[in-house]
């Protein structure tokens, strides 16, 4: 009875922490500490490596991924030691139809008749996907790429990934007029382009309980900018 009894206790603790690791952490933090002071530094132990450079068909410009060597542990021991064998990946991004994705650190973008190359931002960001938009480009001849990216350590561990909040950002497909189109604070959930009236339609989500996380107890907003205009004006609907 009494063994029964120990193996209850430790089944017991084991289920609770098995329920602890379980809980979602807060993507946000929420603190009187300024935004510039919560920017992660960059670890200087990673080795930054660039792809080789994509060109967006009916574009003027290369565009270069740049991200972090990648260095995966294979598991294996060497024949006359312990250390185990370790194995690196020198591709960052995935290329598909007018779109690039993967975990990367910046963009860079060059005229095909040039040797300049800039960066498309300054800040630290981590790139999830880089769009263009090429059916809206042959409508409105104007050229727009857009980004889903995180651009701040909104949780504060000190490094940006996906716990932080996920946001929405546009620019020319030159890289430049880089501009975000989502509030601070507020996760994006998706988008979708419909073609026919040039529109970018997009969903976000805000904590308004302020509990750090994003659920079915927030705010969802619903929002749409008109592409063919100058300006890149965010206007919220409400079709619920």
């Amino acid at each position: 009875m009494k063994n029964n009894t120990i193996v209850g206790l430790v089944l017991g603790i084991l289920f609770m922490t098995s329920c602890q690791k379980e809980v979602e952490s807060p993507k946000v933090i929420y603190d009187k500490t300024p935004k510039t002071a919560s920017m992660p530094k960059r670890d200087s132990s990673k080795v930054a490596i660039a792809d080789l450079p994509i060109q967006m068909e009916g574009t003027e410009y290369l565009i270069h991924p740049i991200g972090d060597l990648r260095i995966y542990e294979k598991g294996l021991k060497s024949k006359y030691g312990s250390s185990a064998v370790n194995d690196a990946s020198f591709t960052i991004s995935n290329v598909a139809q007018n779109e690039i994705t993967g975990f990367l650190q910046n963009l860079k973008f060059q005229k095909i008749d040039s040797d300049s190359i800039h960066a498309l931002s300054n800040e630290p960001i981590l790139i999830e996907t880089a769009t263009y938009l090429k059916p809206v480009a042959d409508r409105i001849q104007k050229q727009i790429m857009v980004y889903t990216m995180v651009d701040a350590d909104t949780n504060k561990d000190g490094k940006l990934d996906t716990n932080d909040i996920n946001t929405l950002y546009l620019s020319l497909s030159n890289g430049k007029k880089f501009t975000k189109i989502s509030t601070d604070l507020e996760e994006l959930i998706d988008w979708n382009v419909i073609e026919s009236t040039s529109r970018l339609y997009f969903r976000t989500i805000e904590d308004t309980n302020k509990n750090g996380q994003f659920d079915e107890k927030d705010v969802v907003h619903y929002n749409y900018i008109d592409l063919s205009k100058k300006h890149w004006e965010v206007i919220r609907y409400a079709p619920i």
